[in-house]
């Protein structure tokens, strides 16, 4: 239920030390890019059994303070959440605790159900939002909410006090990489109230550039197979060439700058303060300190860290 956060021990990872929970195993979403489907497939998303006793058990393995992402790689607020309510379960039992958790998401059920607790705790956002564009956005994140409900989603959490980053993440060559449309973009996020952005481009898997290809029309397949295939491959990922990662994520950078976000890159092995210049590179740097975290039974483990 819970384990240690390692995305296929990419030695480009920078993510502090984090835990990871799933409330659901596939996604509803059905992401075109989406990473994940190499080992859990493309479905709907499916409660995990018995998933309250499973998180508690969990939780008495590992420090209290160690942040935990929730949503990592099935998203915690697909439509299903709304029938099995497992990530509100989970926030049930990891606020009181005062337990440090970051939700990563594309839903937008967490700003309608569950502020009452994302507020109270010591619990920051991280919504994903590749586009403003609606055409695009429902062609690759097919199943996910319009992307304004998501920055709608972010404006509501914002205002409630929850300290709130972003994910423009992928940017796909050809697709959603316009440099005008991604700096309106972070305009449009700093204005609802986010703090940091990540960014990263399209690493693409076998499965996933499969589905993206057959999506897009033919010319743009063809170039996006040319583009690839300059690339080099690494830990199981295509890489698109170096140059061609920073020109793309640059305007990310001046706009979030401009903007006076917080900004970062996501496994792109780009270092400097040119590509970096927030405290962490997932946003767990904007969990609040607002319980004291400690463990399950409160007699053991409590423990206060700097919350950044």
């Amino acid at each position: 239920m819970l384990a240690p956060f390692d995305p296929w021990k990419s030695s480009l990872c920078t993510c502090p030390a984090k835990l990871s929970l799933n409330p659901y195993t596939g996604c509803s979403f059905k992401c075109l890019y989406c990473y994940a489907t190499a080992y859990i497939g493309v479905r709907d998303s499916t409660p995990k059994r018995d998933f309250a006793r499973r998180l508690r058990r969990d939780l008495a393995r590992y420090p209290a303070w160690m942040p935990i992402n929730i949503g990592t790689s099935s998203d915690p607020y697909p439509p299903e959440e709304i029938v099995y309510r497992l990530t509100r379960t989970a926030l049930e039992i990891l606020v009181p605790l005062g337990r440090r958790v970051l939700i990563t998401t594309k839903g937008t059920l967490y700003a309608r159900r569950d502020l009452d607790l994302i507020r109270a705790g010591n619990v920051a956002v991280t919504p994903t939002i590749t586009t403003l564009n609606s055409h695009l956005a429902l062609l690759i994140e097919p199943g996910a909410p319009h992307p304004i409900a998501r920055l709608e989603a972010l404006r509501t959490a914002a205002r409630s006090g929850v300290p709130s980053g972003v994910r423009i993440d992928p940017i796909i060559p050809y697709v959603n990489d316009d440099p005008h449309e991604i700096e309106s973009l972070v305009e449009e996020v700093a204005g609802a109230g986010a703090r940091f952005v990540v960014t990263s481009t399209y690493k693409a898997r076998p499965d996933n550039f499969k589905r993206l290809l057959s999506s897009l029309g033919s010319e743009v397949a063809r170039r996006l197979e040319r583009l690839y295939a300059s690339g080099e491959r690494i830990q199981g990922y295509k890489y698109l060439p170096k140059t061609l990662r920073e020109k793309l994520l640059a305007p990310v950078v001046r706009a979030a700058r401009r903007s006076g976000l917080e900004y970062a890159t996501c496994r792109e092995g780009l270092t400097g303060k040119e590509w970096f210049s927030a405290a962490s590179c997932d946003g767990t740097h904007l969990i609040p300190m607002r319980i004291k975290p400690r463990s399950l039974s409160g007699s053991i483990g409590e423990y206060l860290v700097d919350a950044g």
